[in-house]
């Protein structure tokens, strides 16, 4: 999830806490290719809204908001033991965050600042794609102050405070991880409205969604769109069958692993509101600095010529 608007075309889709949330629209914002439309038919839900820091910059939280930031680190610390990568798992401990609380952000800035030199950025649930590769090329890593309501408890669009802090912070301590979300910033401040597109996809791949591991045993999730998921940090290690099936014959309970190949990545299409058919692999997380060393741009304008993939998902009538 991450904060970018949404747009209704498979060649486009980020959100807000992602590149394609975060202006990824859920992805950058943060999640997908084809924009998730509600059926007028439905109840709309109440939009979230970030909180505002007072004077001291201090942001208060309800108590409603601070059980839902409880509920979902128990449940979190039960699923990724044995599923996130030790990278990770050694960042949550640095942090060291509250059990009972969100935490302030100048907490986890101390952390940032020592380790890798980053710091956070309080945002709304979606920014533009230029705030977004901005701030992340000044080492900022944005983050919305609001968090999910108890219906949104598995999966939320819009990338919120649990899904910033919980799900990336953690690897923003680790080198390869700062340093991959520093030059992407970078990429995606001088690169066309169409690259942006196509970058998106790397992120989504990688920050939001990547895995780590060539062994299947020992495999293991680094991205934090699954990681800020009770249900999908579960799901996405249950890998049946490696690229040998096609994606439309692979179980609904069983994604597909890839092997990461930047080609590819760039041109697989994904969805931001549902639970992903398809994760890439890396070999370790030094292999993203082998990506940031790599001709990303290159290997974009040869996608851009190329075209898509077929989405390996239903795809929604515009």
């Amino acid at each position: 999830m991450e904060r970018l608007p949404h747009t209704n075309s498979v060649n486009k889709a980020i959100g807000a806490n992602s590149v394609a949330c975060k202006t990824l629209g859920t992805d950058a914002a943060s999640h997908d290719d084809s924009a998730h439309k509600k059926q007028d038919s439905m109840p709309k839900k109440q939009p979230y809204v970030s909180h505002q820091p007072d004077s001291h910059g201090h942001i208060h939280y309800s108590d409603d908001e601070n059980g839902m930031w409880q509920a979902l680190l128990e449940r979190q610390a039960e699923q990724i033991p044995n599923r996130a990568c030790p990278a990770y798992l050694d960042g949550l401990k640095k942090l060291n965050l509250p059990a009972t609380r969100i935490p302030q952000l100048h907490d986890i800035d101390e952390v940032l600042q020592a380790t890798t030199g980053w710091q956070t950025a309080a945002v709304p649930a979606l920014i533009s794609f230029g705030k977004f590769f901005k701030l992340l090329a000044n080492k900022s890593f944005p983050v919305a102050t609001f968090i999910r309501r108890f219906d949104d408890m598995d999966y939320i669009e819009e990338p919120d405070i649990f899904h910033e802090i919980v799900g990336h912070c953690p690897l923003l301590t680790h080198p390869a991880f700062a340093t991959f979300n520093e030059t992407y910033g970078k990429l995606g401040l001088n690169a066309t409205k169409e690259e942006r597109w196509f970058l998106a996809r790397l992120y989504w791949f990688t920050i939001e969604f990547g895995l780590v591991g060539q062994n299947k045993g020992s495999r293991r999730i680094y991205g934090g769109g699954i990681l800020s998921s009770p249900s999908e940090t579960v799901y996405a290690l249950n890998a049946g069958s490696e690229q040998q099936a096609e994606p439309q014959h692979q179980p609904q309970n069983q994604p597909e692993h890839r092997a990461f190949d930047l080609l590819d990545v760039l041109r697989t299409p994904y969805r931001i509101d549902h639970i992903q058919p398809i994760y890439y692999v890396i070999d370790d997380l030094d292999t993203l600095f082998d990506i940031v060393n790599s001709d990303i741009m290159g290997m974009v304008k040869q996608a851009m010529s190329l075209g898509l993939f077929e989405p390996s998902y239903a795809v929604k009538n515009a």
